[in-house]
Parts: C-alpha cells; structure tokens; sequence
C-alpha cells in the first residue's frame, strides 16, 4: 500500500522482543506534506479495514512527522530531514528486520 503511493524506504521492524508496547515499527519517508498526508490516510483505512483501527495520532505533515498508534503496530510517516533527525532505525536496531523496501 505504500510503496504504491511512492512511500521510500518503508522498513517494517519486528520490535516484540525488544518493546513493551508494539509488536511492529513501520518507517517510510514522504516526499512532501501532500504525500504524507495521503500516506497516513491510506494506512489509517487499510488498518481500520483489517482490524487495527488507530488509537492516536500524532505529529502533522508540517512538522515532517507523523505518528500513527493502531496499539500492535506504529507507523511512523517522516519527511527525508525528520527521518535522518530521529533515526528510529538506530534506535531500534535490536529489532528484527521483516522488510525493505528501498
């Protein structure tokens, strides 16, 4: 779903083992705010219609950041600079790779 909105770089972590409240990190980076928007639209849709509706939200597309909760699993939705900024692939390193898509 979000590679065909032109998400980059999606990165889906496994982070059970390691994480007390998700399961799953899903990372990707946006274009623009435009792209963001619509990225975090369709996984809000995509989830609710399999089962994770979403219990929070935060960031905006102007902060180059978007969060989104759906409890098992996060999304995390950056522009290039925020993901750079933060670097949760760092953070979350002791994760378990499931898939890149690059």
């Amino acid at each position: 779903m979000a590679s065909d909105r032109q998400a980059s770089d999606i990165l889906l972590l496994d982070v059970s083992g390691v994480s007390s409240f998700a399961d799953y990190l899903v990372i990707m980076t946006a274009d623009n705010p435009r792209q963001m928007d619509t990225l975090a639209e369709e996984l809000d849709y995509a989830l609710k219609r399999d089962g994770h509706p979403m219990h929070h939200r935060e960031g905006t597309v102007g902060s180059g950041w978007v969060l989104l909760d759906f409890g098992d699993i996060v999304a995390h939705v950056f522009t290039e600079e925020m993901r750079g900024y933060y670097q949760l692939e760092q953070l979350w390193s002791s994760g378990r790779q499931i898939v890149r898509i690059q």
